[in-house]
């Protein structure tokens, strides 16, 4: 039988509420299901793990449901790289503390960059990629403190999550344990339209602190 690794699936930003057998009906028509781990933490999104019998069925998966719309939320569907609960791209819901740093095999910064404005104070980069990851695929968030509350920069893996975070995440209610705010978020000025070249700008900015993810 192939490797654990190539027949499990890690799903993404799942509501909170969601129930082991929604997540059979999502995926039993792609192949034979052998297991199903689902993971609630105290904060949204959920996620969870879906192991088939046959990687092949793995791979449709992905395809058919990467970017599905479950119950409002646009689900990331891909595979659970290095076994169940390890991911080569991304941090299901762990890392250091608040001004770590951290570093993942593919991680990286990108052209798809969004500005976050009106932040708390109270507000990490942990607070601010569970919040932007609602509208698609982060692989960076950083914040630092802007007068009297704070500004993020968050970068998504690809043109069309961007436009859709200033669509569906300006003037959104933004949490954490300690405090809500409305927030601003806006392209960031060197982020490309789709089809141009992707020449990388740099702008110069108060240290804070940050997250390869």
């Amino acid at each position: 039988m192939a490797s654990r690794s190539s027949r499990t699936i890690y799903v993404g930003n799942l509501p909170l509420d969601v129930k082991e057998w929604e997540i059979e009906d999502l995926f039993y028509k792609y192949g034979h299901i052998l297991d199903i781990e689902l993971k609630l933490p105290s904060r949204p999104p959920g996620f969870c793990f879906v192991e088939f019998e046959d990687p092949l069925d793995a791979e449709d998966a992905i395809r058919g449901r990467d970017g599905y719309n479950f119950d409002g939320c646009r689900i990331r569907v891909e595979l659970a790289h290095g076994g169940r609960g390890q991911s080569s791209r991304h941090d299901y819901g762990g890392g250091s503390s608040r001004g770590g740093r951290g570093r993942f095999s593919v991680s990286h910064r990108s052209e798809f960059r969004v500005v976050v404005r009106g932040l708390p104070s109270s507000a990490s980069w942990q607070d601010l990629k569970d919040h932007m990851r609602k509208a698609g695929d982060v692989c960076f968030a950083e914040v630092h403190q802007d007068g009297d509350g704070a500004m993020g920069i968050v970068d998504y893996t690809n043109y069309d999550d961007m436009k859709y975070a200033i669509r569906k995440l300006d003037d959104s209610e933004f949490r954490n344990p300690f405090a809500r705010a409305y927030i601003r978020v806006n392209c960031y000025e060197a982020s490309p339209r789709r089809g141009q070249s992707q020449s990388r700008s740099h702008i110069k900015s108060p240290r804070g602190n940050q997250r390869y993810l």
